[in-house]
């Protein structure tokens, strides 16, 4: 008798592990004052400050993609792009670094000179939509930080992108 309730005992603790595993966690707040990413507007609702990184990333786009072997910025890419110039207008303290990338696909030295092509695109736009060229520098990455990996168009469309990294002067 003992011994059966000792497993009924152990049985219920594993189905509120489970159940506690399982369970959603709680989402990371935007509020700055909580996990310090510089997003938030203090009601901890995950709404990004005007002006901050979250707000940056969220309501504007830090991102544009490419075709494959392509440095020419798409009618989506130019809207993104932009949208971050009047972001960045608006926020003159900020500065960005704009990061080209490539996906897998070819050599090393291919790959780092094509996304450096693509970050010095998305840099030139910006400058020509009146944000000021000492407020935006350029890297390239290349192959080597892919956001997708798989051996598919999936993956390597992802990984074929400028993106606008805030590295100052935001909220």
């Amino acid at each position: 008798m003992m011994r059966q309730t000792g497993f009924k005992f152990a049985a219920l603790c594993c189905c509120f592990m489970a159940l506690a595993a399982c369970s959603k966690k709680d989402q990371p707040t935007l509020d700055p004052g909580i996990n310090g990413n510089g997003a938030g507007d203090g009601t901890g609702v995950g709404t990004a400050i005007p002006g901050s990184k979250g707000d940056f990333k969220t309501n504007v786009g830090d991102r544009v993609f490419f075709l494959n072997d392509q440095t020419s910025l798409s009618a989506e890419a130019q809207d993104t792009l932009t949208k971050q110039a009047e972001w960045l207008k608006r926020y003159s303290g900020v500065t960005v670094q704009v990061e080209g990338h490539a996906d897998e696909r070819g050599t090393r030295e291919y790959n780092i000179s094509l996304s450096a092509r693509r970050a010095t695109a998305a840099r030139g736009f910006l400058i020509s939509k009146g944000v000021a060229a000492n407020r935006i520098s350029s890297i390239a990455y290349g192959k080597e930080r892919p956001v997708a990996l798989c051996d598919a168009e999936q993956c390597w469309s992802q990984n074929r992108r400028a993106v606008t990294v805030i590295t100052g002067g935001a909220n």
